[in-house]
């Protein structure tokens, strides 16, 4: 779907104020020329932002609102160089949250849940996201932010958590935690919602089983507002994103160029109204596909696949690209393979090597587990690997996102 004419309208806006507070992508406007567009071919000819630029802009170069409009910064975490300050004026604030209480609202949370929040809170935007949408939708927050597992499980229990907001990694660390103890019988949970990391099938099906809870993929980005800008209704078709709030293209990855609805590539993201920090075509690199027609709740809002994976993911071993989506899909086709593994890269002797951790239960038999994945891996990615089946449980657990590959090439 090409953008509008209104949506065009709004991306107009945005360029007058990024020309005028003549920060880093007014600059960059100015100098291809741009003052503004009048088709989807214009915007389509505008120059992308990235990461980088966004680095480039430390501290506060990203700013487009005068700095007495603004009431609030967040940040990106910074560990792979500056971090990026993202400045939001009260608009964008009370913006974030409108689509964030439409996100829980898709996921048929009501005025009389309890909505337990495990997410960080302070410069990262996750953990007051959550909550601002929350307490907009009237809904009893508990925020508890991350870790402290037993205090944790304590409020869940003693509160009567209905909601529970986190990382797949976090809700697989409590879900077993609440095996361990036995108190599955004490648990009111219902729905999760859960961000900020891929996930495999297995895995939102272990935690679904354990907990006995309907599971909500919620997506957003710091760069772009935060968690919050999409999220999938109870039909589980694709995340609706919000068109109102941004206009989501996707991009070959290599052209650069617009692939049709249906096509996987990476998504690309123009803020429509945001003020202190409006961002035109923001390359995300996460790879996904815009779903073809509505989905069956009636919604008219764009629906994004599940999150593949990102291009910067991509690991190159033995002279052979290799992305992590692909070992899981092997890993899912073993139903004895629990949803949890690890990739370590290695290079000894003068060549990489590539070793695969998988969790399996102990009624299995590890060896004859470990050849059939190593074979079935191999046929997938062109060479074999060294797989170890461990107990389950041995490999880490994280109450932030769960590190599955580590390249100690680099080390």
């Amino acid at each position: 779907m090409r953008i509008s004419d209104f949506q065009i309208q709004q991306v107009n806006s945005r360029i007058d104020a990024l020309i005028a507070a003549d920060n880093f992508y007014g600059k960059k406007l100015k100098a291809a020329g741009i003052t503004g567009i009048s088709s989807a071919d214009d915007f389509e000819a505008l120059p992308f932002s990235e990461k980088s630029d966004l680095r480039d802009a430390y501290p506060l170069g990203l700013m487009t609102a005068p700095e007495d409009q603004i009431v609030r910064i967040h940040s990106s975490s910074g560990t792979t160089g500056l971090p990026v300050i993202i400045p939001y004026t009260r608009k964008d604030v009370e913006d974030w949250a409108i689509m964030f209480k439409r996100c829980y609202e898709y996921a048929g949370v009501t005025n009389r849940d309890r909505i337990q929040i495990t997410p960080g809170y302070g410069l990262w935007t996750a953990g007051i996201g959550f909550q601002a949408g929350c307490e907009l939708l009237g809904a009893m927050a508990i925020p508890m932010g991350p870790g402290n597992t037993e205090k944790q499980l304590k409020m869940m229990v003693d509160m009567e958590s209905t909601v529970l907001c986190s990382t797949s990694s976090y809700a697989l660390l409590l879900s077993e935690e609440i095996e361990k103890r036995g108190i599955r019988n004490q648990i009111k949970l219902k729905k999760g919602i859960i961000g900020s990391e891929r996930w495999s099938d297995k895995m939102r099906k272990r935690i679904s089983e354990s907990l006995g809870i309907e599971l909500y993929d919620i997506y957003g980005l710091t760069e772009i507002y935060g968690p919050g800008i999409g999220i999938n209704c109870k039909y589980n078709t694709g995340m609706h994103c919000w068109n109102d709030y941004l206009y989501i293209e996707i991009i070959d990855p290599k052209t650069l160029r617009p692939v049709p609805d249906g096509e996987f590539g990476e998504i690309v993201i123009t803020t429509l109204v945001k003020e202190g920090a409006p961002l035109i075509r923001y390359r995300t690199h996460d790879l996904s596909r815009i779903i073809p027609g509505e989905c069956p709740c009636g919604s008219k809002h764009v629906r994004l696949d599940t999150i593949m994976g990102r291009t910067d993911d991509m690991m190159k071993i033995k002279g052979v690209n290799v992305f992590p989506s692909q070992i899981e899909e092997v890993l899912q086709s073993f139903p004895e393979a629990s949803s949890e593994y690890q990739i370590r890269i290695s290079h000894l002797d003068g060549k990489d090597t590539m070793r695969i951790y998988v969790e399996a239960s102990g009624s299995v038999n590890f060896q004859d587990l470990a050849d059939r994945i190593a074979v079935k891996v191999k046929s997938a990615i062109g060479f074999t690997p060294i797989v170890k089946v461990v107990e389950n449980g041995l490999l880490p657990r994280s109450e932030k996102k769960t590190k599955r590959v580590i390249d100690e090439r680099y080390d």
